[in-house]
């Protein structure tokens, strides 16, 4: 029994080496059989180790990069902040790092990945009838709250308007204010009405004068036509 246990410590023993064997430290990579170093950012596998050579590492090409230590033998191509997605470019790519895109003006982000936007979409349009109570971000959009009271708001306003006060400008109110318009305004009756009686009152004083004068001037040419009717009749 005790030698069947060493025979099996022995064998899990050799296979627990073999399974070690086969990996490679973190700063290595595994090429067949043999275990090579990685190459740095920027850079990318030209030629692999051999057992008498170590890792022959190149630079990333224009437009491409790697980010981390590794043992590929081409780099990733770099970025392209895409519109149609909503970004827009942030940072440039170089050879260690892939290009950082950003939400266009007026976009967040929605999708995000190594601290690159990778989804924008627009901001909400807030409704008539509501102001932008928290205005967005990069990464949130706009907070819409509703107006109340004697305010309004197109749904672009930061903040609701008070409503026009008409009489305090000496105005009527024609149409009243709702929480997506303005009050209107226009001239008060009263007004009309003044102007109205005027008119009527200018009017009435020019026929009155009018008539006041051509009856004194009818009473006069009848005054001289008697004074010389009795003249004639004097003279016989």
């Amino acid at each position: 029994m005790f030698a069947l246990r060493i025979i099996i410590f022995i064998t899990l023993l050799l296979l627990n080496y073999d399974l070690c064997s086969c990996q490679c430290p973190h700063a290595e990579y595994k090429i067949e059989k043999q275990c090579c170093p990685k190459c740095a950012p920027g850079n990318h596998v030209g030629w692999h180790c051999t057992d008498d050579t170590s890792t022959t590492c190149v630079p990333c090409p224009p437009l491409t990069f790697t980010d981390e230590p590794n043992g590929l033998v081409e780099c990733f191509p770099c970025t392209v902040c895409d519109a149609n997605q909503g970004l827009r470019l942030s940072e440039v790519c170089t050879r260690s790092s892939d290009t950082v895109c950003g939400p266009l003006e007026r976009f967040y982000c929605i999708k995000e990945e190594k601290g690159s936007c990778t989804l924008a979409v627009q901001y909400s349009e807030c409704n008539p009838g509501q102001y932008i109570k928290q205005a967005g971000t990069g990464s949130t959009d706009h907070v819409c709250a509703n107006c109340t009271g004697d305010t309004y708001s197109n749904g672009s306003f930061s903040s609701c308007l008070p409503h026009t006060k008409c009489e305090a400008m000496g105005l009527a109110e024609t149409n009243p204010g709702t929480h997506s318009s303005d009050s209107e305004c226009g001239d008060p009756p009263t007004a009309v009405a003044i102007i109205a009686s005027s008119v009527i009152v200018t009017l009435l004083l020019i026929t009155v004068i009018s008539v006041l004068i051509f009856k004194h001037i009818r009473e006069k040419k009848l005054s001289n036509s008697s004074g010389k009717l009795y003249s004639l009749i004097f003279v016989v």
